[in-house]
């Protein structure tokens, strides 16, 4: 029973992966979002859907396991531990604008949303730092979640506001 929740809170085991494992869980996202989009035709309730089922189930993951993390790995938030970004990249990408859908639009958008959630959970601007102390897996998550809305917003102005030319 261990090792799948092992798995589970490493996201499928992109925590286990060298060398910055918070940027392969959201790779992981990032790359879930692109085959949706592309392959939907920029549908936004398949892309939607997708991401929202993401976040549920990686949000109730990462809080259910939150002591199972601290207790096998002996620490707050382990590195190992990419529940908290599969959470986070999958609300950066909620309902961000794809234009007519065609693979170089959503690779943009993609490109986009994970720069910027990738930025924003790094430097964690305020509160998501605060959020970090909350106990368990609510202080994992949080400060993923935090980032996640100032990333989607970042997206949102870029993509929409016509720096990018998607809308």
């Amino acid at each position: 029973m261990n090792g799948i929740k092992k798995l589970v809170v490493s996201g499928l085991g992109t925590g286990y992966l060298p060398v910055a494992p918070g940027t392969w869980g959201s790779g992981a996202v990032a790359i879930i979002f692109f085959v949706t989009a592309w392959v939907s035709a920029g549908r936004w309730y398949c892309t939607a859907g997708t991401m929202l089922a993401i976040f549920a189930l990686a949000s109730v993951g990462c809080v259910a396991l939150g002591r199972f993390t601290e207790d096998a790995w002996g620490k707050k938030d382990p590195g190992v531990c990419t529940l908290d970004e599969w959470a986070g990249q999958a609300v950066t990408y909620l309902l961000l604008p794809l234009g007519s859908a065609g693979w170089r639009e959503v690779l943009l958008v993609t490109a986009v949303g994970f720069v910027a959630f990738r930025i924003l959970d790094i430097t964690k601007p305020p509160p998501a730092r605060l959020a970090e102390k909350l106990p368990a897996g609510w202080g994992v998550l949080l400060d993923d979640l935090i980032a996640a809305v100032y990333a989607n917003l970042a997206s949102q102005l870029l993509l929409r506001g016509g720096l990018l030319g998607i809308v």
